[in-house]
């Protein structure tokens, strides 16, 4: 990651800090472009403002407390925001999350919220969803089989970690990190498709669910709306859309 990209994905969270008011029940989400969120917030919370945060993984809520964030881990209503990050990015702003390893939670936050934001930096904006692998968490009991039944959808997959060292989810779970030949055509119903697996606990489509996106890039950040009937659009080479392939597998 180049430290331009860094740039990028702090100038977007920054951009997510305008959302946040005082009073405010804010999911936190993981990866690197939400940590700059989570550490933002956290200035709020020194300058006073009363803020509570709902963490979307342990690492998150470590970090928040760490920094100060009063955290709330059982939930009666709504969050009022949630910002996280996203591993790619279509033009309807559906998403594939969970290249960190914690898009179950991630999903529940995003579900429970008023309004749930998204800050990425430009390259991971795809015009298709797909072009890096789908995290496919599974539970860990007699997990090959659910293996074979998703293979039989016609999808390559590998465990993440190995078979001998396989990454354990938070929620004592594993996952397969699919690939599906020729991206992702009709992202919802692939959704469901997933979801009727005997075995799958969850998946990393987000599809339907993103208010908004704060994309920035070397123009600064930028927030497209799908309630208004925005769309994002992958950026052209002269962006350097080639270059940052590497960074588009970075967990956000």
């Amino acid at each position: 990651m180049t430290l331009l990209a860094d740039e990028l994905k702090q100038a977007a969270a920054e951009k997510a800090l305008e959302l946040v008011q005082d009073g405010t029940l804010v999911g936190l989400g993981s990866g690197t472009t939400a940590r700059y969120f989570t550490e933002g917030v956290a200035r709020l919370v020194a300058q006073g403002m009363k803020i509570r945060g709902v963490p979307t993984s342990r690492a998150t809520a470590e970090l928040a407390a760490s920094l100060g964030i009063p955290i709330v881990t059982e939930l009666v209503g709504q969050i009022d925001l949630a910002v996280d990050g996203a591993d790619e990015v279509d033009p309807a702003l559906n998403l594939i999350k969970g290249r960190g390893g914690a898009l179950f939670r991630e999903k529940l936050v995003a579900a429970a919220s008023k309004r749930f934001v998204v800050v990425v930096d430009e390259s991971k904006l795809v015009n298709e969803l797909g072009q890096g692998v789908l995290p496919v968490e599974v539970l860990p009991f007699l997990w090959r089989s659910t293996a074979e039944r998703l293979a039989g959808l016609g999808l390559s997959l590998v465990v993440r970690g190995g078979e001998e060292t396989p990454y354990v989810t938070d929620n004592g779970n594993l996952i397969l990190d699919v690939t599906v030949a020729g991206g992702i055509k009709q992202p919802g119903e692939f959704a469901m498709e997933l979801k009727k697996v005997t075995g799958v606990v969850e998946h990393g489509l987000f599809v339907g669910m993103t208010d908004t996106v704060i994309v920035a890039g070397p123009d600064g950040p930028k927030a497209v709306g799908r309630l208004s009937g925005g769309a994002v659009a992958r950026p052209t080479p002269a962006h350097g859309t080639d270059a940052s392939a590497d960074a588009r597998d970075r967990p956000s």
